[in-house]
């Protein structure tokens, strides 16, 4: 049973559990105003709503498993409410660095925390 066990291993990339977790608009904002980069998930026509200031636009729909340039900061994702960027977090947890996160309610829980939105 080892032998077989061994080669079944060999054979299947091992899973890593993933290492993604939710923060809270609160703890985004603090890390962001650490350096944390913000990477907005939302494709380009729903950002004329508002986003996060300073924040990376990379919609779902462009994801590639190349990871993000984040020199050691933690990566936080967001999209809308924050249903889009939890359904989506073994993807983002492959390119998002040491430490990837998601904010908790998204852009709208951002926004309800009083944080300021770019218009445009």
């Amino acid at each position: 049973m080892n032998l077989f066990r061994t080669i079944l291993k060999s054979l299947l990339p091992e899973r890593k559990p993933m290492k993604i977790v939710t923060v809270t608009p609160q703890e985004a904002k603090a890390l962001a105003d650490c350096g944390a980069i913000l990477v907005d998930v939302r494709e380009p026509g729903e950002r004329a709503g508002g986003c996060i200031p300073n924040d990376r636009n990379l919609p779902l729909s462009r994801l590639t498993p190349v990871p993000i340039e984040h020199n050691g900061k933690p990566v936080i994702f967001y999209c809308a409410s924050g249903a889009r960027t939890r359904m989506n977090a073994s993807a983002l947890d492959a390119i998002g660095g040491p430490e990837p996160k998601v904010l908790a309610g998204g852009i709208m829980g951002w926004a309800q925390a009083g944080y300021p939105i770019v218009r445009g």
